[in-house]
Protein backbone atom coordinates (compact mmCIF):
# COMPACT_ATOMS: atom_id res chain seq x y z
CA UNK A 1 0.00 0.00 0.00
CA UNK A 2 1.22 3.29 -1.02
CA UNK A 3 0.70 7.05 0.12
CA UNK A 4 -2.23 7.46 -2.09
CA UNK A 5 -3.60 4.56 -1.48
CA UNK A 6 -3.96 4.68 2.40
CA UNK A 7 -5.17 8.60 2.57
CA UNK A 8 -8.10 6.60 0.14
CA UNK A 9 -8.39 4.45 2.78
CA UNK A 10 -8.69 6.61 5.82
CA UNK A 11 -11.02 8.79 3.94
CA UNK A 12 -13.55 5.89 3.47
CA UNK A 13 -13.23 5.25 7.28
CA UNK A 14 -13.15 8.49 8.60
CA UNK A 15 -15.65 10.44 5.80
CA UNK A 16 -13.01 12.99 5.85
CA UNK A 17 -11.52 15.10 2.93
CA UNK A 18 -8.42 13.48 1.24
CA UNK A 19 -6.85 17.05 1.11
CA UNK A 20 -6.80 16.85 4.54
CA UNK A 21 -5.87 13.68 5.73
CA UNK A 22 -2.74 14.27 3.26
CA UNK A 23 -1.93 17.21 5.34
CA UNK A 24 -1.92 15.00 8.73
CA UNK A 25 -0.12 12.53 7.26
CA UNK A 26 2.57 14.67 6.14
CA UNK A 27 2.65 16.51 9.40
CA UNK A 28 3.01 13.27 11.01
CA UNK A 29 5.87 12.17 8.61
CA UNK A 30 7.53 15.68 9.40
CA UNK A 31 7.09 15.37 13.43
CA UNK A 32 8.48 12.40 13.05
CA UNK A 33 11.13 12.47 11.42
CA UNK A 34 12.34 15.11 13.30
CA UNK A 35 11.77 14.09 16.69
CA UNK A 36 14.04 11.23 15.71
CA UNK A 37 16.57 13.37 14.43
CA UNK A 38 16.83 15.00 17.96
CA UNK A 39 17.59 11.41 19.20
CA UNK A 40 14.12 11.30 20.69
CA UNK A 41 11.38 8.59 20.35
CA UNK A 42 8.00 8.42 19.11
CA UNK A 43 5.98 6.10 20.34
CA UNK A 44 2.43 5.14 19.20
CA UNK A 45 1.12 3.10 21.80
CA UNK A 46 -0.68 -0.56 20.39
CA UNK A 47 1.53 0.24 17.37
CA UNK A 48 5.12 0.53 18.05
CA UNK A 49 7.78 2.90 18.59
CA UNK A 50 9.87 5.07 15.80
CA UNK A 51 13.53 5.50 16.91
CA UNK A 52 17.01 6.40 15.92
CA UNK A 53 19.52 3.09 16.40
CA UNK A 54 23.14 4.16 16.74
CA UNK A 55 25.25 1.60 13.56
CA UNK A 56 28.63 1.54 15.05
CA UNK A 57 31.91 2.03 13.04
CA UNK A 58 33.39 -1.14 11.42
CA UNK A 59 35.64 -2.45 9.51
CA UNK A 60 34.17 -4.14 5.94
CA UNK A 61 35.16 -5.73 3.33
CA UNK A 62 34.75 -4.75 -0.60
CA UNK A 63 33.01 -7.64 -2.51
CA UNK A 64 35.16 -7.17 -5.70
CA UNK A 65 38.53 -6.42 -4.66
CA UNK A 66 38.37 -8.07 -1.32
CA UNK A 67 39.85 -4.34 0.17
CA UNK A 68 38.76 -3.67 3.26
CA UNK A 69 37.02 -0.64 3.98
CA UNK A 70 36.21 1.50 7.23
CA UNK A 71 32.70 2.29 7.87
CA UNK A 72 31.74 5.44 10.17
CA UNK A 73 29.46 5.62 12.90
CA UNK A 74 25.74 6.13 11.58
CA UNK A 75 22.75 6.73 12.85
CA UNK A 76 20.01 4.65 11.27
CA UNK A 77 15.88 5.11 11.49
CA UNK A 78 14.20 1.87 13.14
CA UNK A 79 10.71 0.86 13.78
CA UNK A 80 9.87 -1.41 17.08
CA UNK A 81 6.29 -3.01 16.81
CA UNK A 82 4.26 -2.93 19.72
CA UNK A 83 3.62 -6.53 21.53
CA UNK A 84 -0.07 -5.90 20.63
CA UNK A 85 0.61 -5.56 16.89
CA UNK A 86 3.24 -8.60 17.22
CA UNK A 87 -0.04 -10.65 18.34
CA UNK A 88 -1.98 -9.37 15.60
CA UNK A 89 0.17 -10.64 13.13
CA UNK A 90 0.60 -13.85 14.69
CA UNK A 91 -3.26 -14.56 14.36
CA UNK A 92 -2.57 -14.87 10.37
Amino acid sequence: MNKAELIQEISKDTQLSKKDIEKVLTSMQNIVTDTMMHGDKVVLKGFGSFETRVRRERMARNPRTGEEVHIDESHIPAFKPSTALKKKMKQQ
